[in-house]
């Protein structure tokens, strides 16, 4: 890990942010809301946490980075191009014929991404097989596994996180965006979920329950699992929807195709708020 610099992590979130939302808008419309509050976890994890090299995606002693709710991919997209995978321009194709960059993350199109996802509740079962994998081959790297609170509505999360804690996988660190919505409506209308944290917990995971914005929480939640032996983790980060972007942010849209002056307000928005984090 890297040493803690809040207000370079602060601008790379803005950053991500900002180009998170060219990516999507190359095509008009998809998945804001499931992307846009997770700007401040990428941040964390690829301005300070994680062991990649850009140039060997597949390197194997590289940390790995599971979005489990796959449709967030632009945000994976956007941090991707401006950590250096590739031209970060080659991402507005998102969705277009032909392109390495579909709505869900796809391991066999796109550099930088470690496994195939979006089925809800199936990232979290290769995650932890691919931790269990790097264990079994002695490597010292981590697997952080992205889960959305409407995906802990599937029990394959469930199965997952029971595995990991009944094989002792502290290589593990799980992340569930709890930002209170899905693709249907508030969580607490479908399918309330009561405590995510204690439900992790009670599955025998080291849990912790923080704000998903605050780059300073996530990055010392993240230290505290490293030191954690023995046992998985599982940090909740309660976040907003739709988190800077003008037209999501407001409803907590799950998928958005806002017409083009929502769209040039929310860019604006977006190139404001990088502004005024690499002025603080």
């Amino acid at each position: 890990m890297k040493p803690f610099n809040k207000k370079e992590l602060e601008v790379l979130a803005a950053r991500i942010r900002l180009e998170t939302l060219k990516v999507i808008h190359s095509r008009g419309f998809g998945h804001v809301g499931g992307s846009m509050d997770l700007a401040d976890l990428m941040a964390v994890l690829y301005g300070a946490v994680m062991n990649y090299d850009v140039k060997d995606p597949r390197w194997p002693d590289r940390d790995w980075l599971v979005l489990s709710k796959g449709h967030a991919g632009p945000v994976a997209y956007a941090t991707f191009g401006l950590m250096g995978f590739y031209p970060l321009e080659e991402a507005y194709t998102l969705n277009h014929p032909h392109t390495r960059f579909p709505s869900h993350t796809d391991r066999k199109l796109t550099p930088g991404v470690d496994l195939t996802t979006g089925s809800l509740g199936q990232g979290v079962s290769t995650a932890t097989g691919a931790a269990l994998g790097n264990r079994i081959d002695g490597r010292q790297n981590h697997v952080f596994c992205v889960i959305g609170d409407g995906e802990a509505d599937e029990g394959q999360v469930w199965e997952g996180l029971h595995f990991a804690c009944a094989h002792k996988l502290d290589n593990i660190v799980y992340f569930i965006d709890n930002n209170g919505y899905q693709l249907d409506g508030p969580t607490a209308d479908i399918l309330p979920h009561s405590s995510l944290a204690a439900k992790a917990e009670a599955f025998g995971l080291y849990t912790q329950e923080i704000d998903g914005h605050d780059v300073a929480a996530i990055y010392q939640a993240i230290v505290n699992a490293y030191a954690k032996k023995g046992m998985p983790s599982c940090i909740v980060l309660d976040t907003c929807k739709g988190k800077g972007a003008t037209f999501a942010e407001v409803n907590h849209e799950h998928s958005s195709q806002p017409k083009e002056d929502a769209w040039a307000e929310a860019l604006a928005a977006a190139e404001k708020a990088l502004a005024e984090a690499e002025k603080a």
